[in-house]
């Protein structure tokens, strides 16, 4: 019997294992896949602020940023530069592999190639039935924690409903010439409703991606055959990866002895689609929750609905306004696209909102806000 079962070593399962072992609980954290950090379709960009709030994630760094250039379908360039760095990209494998060990330091136990099948409720317990290599075994826990990931089952068979909108990320690995910042492509050819990005690592590398709701693979193919006539990368030779990404929350977060956290929960920034420090953020609050259940031997949905409470309280507005400014995007065209750089640069809205003492990589709702201020900006996005 353990204390917790932890579904998914992602970098949120891990923390969460982590947590939850340092209280001192008896942890098992199933990953389906053979070893941590296979096959993560991320960037890997992480704002200065998670590093600084969560230091124990500050592993396999490959490099910073203070600046980003931003480009209309155009090629039109706004460029966005503060003194301090901003965010860090990571090399997501080593970051995973580090949380996951972090989580086995505090004595936290993995099983991989280790597939949940199904989660069942006992008496005094939930009961996961896990294929793993081959056969099927069953493992005892007091509390469940589901993190594995956007396209998750379980939540939708245990009740909590299903994530009801989301896209798909395409990205591939290239090599490229003195590129030294972030890039940011807007335009219906390059991926509709969305954006692509190029991100230096290391090495002479850099990702390129993009995200769209039909044909990742396909705009993806098209902008690096772009990017490589422009001489941003060297080679066009690539693996594409792909990746869902939540736009929405889940329904229900929570339920007896059962809570969902990272981007199985949709936690994750609309704009963007980024969804670590989001995740962090609310695994943190479902430690500190269950911890209490755990102590209290008290599991009921009524004491468990804290933690969505808890989550709600802190990205709820975040997630309202970057959703609604995500769907009204989606809804312009590219001479719309055209006359939001062009208004932005003629009034100078992107060096304001950047001088305000709490401007932050990670949360936009008031940089959106802010930049609305303006009328024809706000005409644009039918405010």
């Amino acid at each position: 019997m353990y204390d917790a079962i932890v579904v998914g070593a992602g970098p949120i399962g891990s923390y969460t294992a982590y947590r939850l072992a340092g209280l001192g609980y008896k942890v098992l954290v199933f990953e389906r896949r053979p070893k941590v950090g296979d096959a993560a379709c991320c960037t890997g960009i992480i704002g200065k602020e998670c590093f600084t709030h969560f230091p124990i994630v500050n592993n396999g760094v490959l490099t910073q940023y203070s600046s980003a250039k931003f480009f209309s379908p155009s090629g039109k360039c706004l460029r966005l530069s503060k003194d301090s760095v901003q965010a860090c990209v990571v090399d997501r494998p080593a970051f995973d592999r580090a949380l996951a060990q972090k989580a086995q330091e505090e004595g936290a136990e993995y099983l991989f190639s280790a597939r949940v099948e199904d989660i069942s409720f006992r008496d005094n317990c939930v009961k996961a039935t896990v294929e793993c290599k081959g056969e099927n075994r069953d493992f005892e826990g007091r509390m469940a924690v589901i993190s594995s990931g956007f396209g998750a089952s379980l939540p939708q068979r245990l009740g909590l409903g299903k994530i009801s909108d989301f896209v798909l990320g395409a990205q591939a690995e290239v090599k490229v010439g003195d590129l030294k910042e972030v890039e940011v492509y807007f335009g219906q050819e390059i991926a509709p409703g969305f954006f692509g990005w190029l991100v230096p690592t290391s090495g002479g590398k850099a990702l390129a991606g993009l995200l769209s709701r039909r044909s990742p693979g396909s705009y993806l193919k098209n902008l690096i055959a772009s990017l490589l006539a422009q001489g941003k990368i060297t080679s066009n030779e690539t693996k594409i990866i792909y990746g869902g990404i939540p736009l929405s929350p889940l329904p229900k977060t929570y339920r007896e002895r059962v809570v969902v956290v990272g981007d199985a929960a949709g936690q994750v920034k609309p704009t963007t689609g980024g969804g670590i420090y989001y995740g962090l953020l609310c695994a943190d609050i479902a430690a500190e929750v269950i911890h209490d259940a755990l102590r209290t031997d008290d599991f009921s949905a009524k004491r468990l609905a804290r933690y969505e409470k808890g989550w709600k309280a802190k990205l709820s507005r975040e997630l309202e306004i970057g959703y609604w400014a995500r769907k009204t995007y989606e809804r312009l065209g590219d001479r719309q696209i055209e006359n939001i750089f062009d208004i932005i640069q003629a009034n100078n809205i992107h060096e304001s909102i950047l001088q305000y003492p709490d401007f932050s990589f990670d949360w936009h709702g008031d940089s959106i806000l802010r930049a609305l201020k303006n009328e024809p900006l706000a005409k644009i996005f039918g405010r």
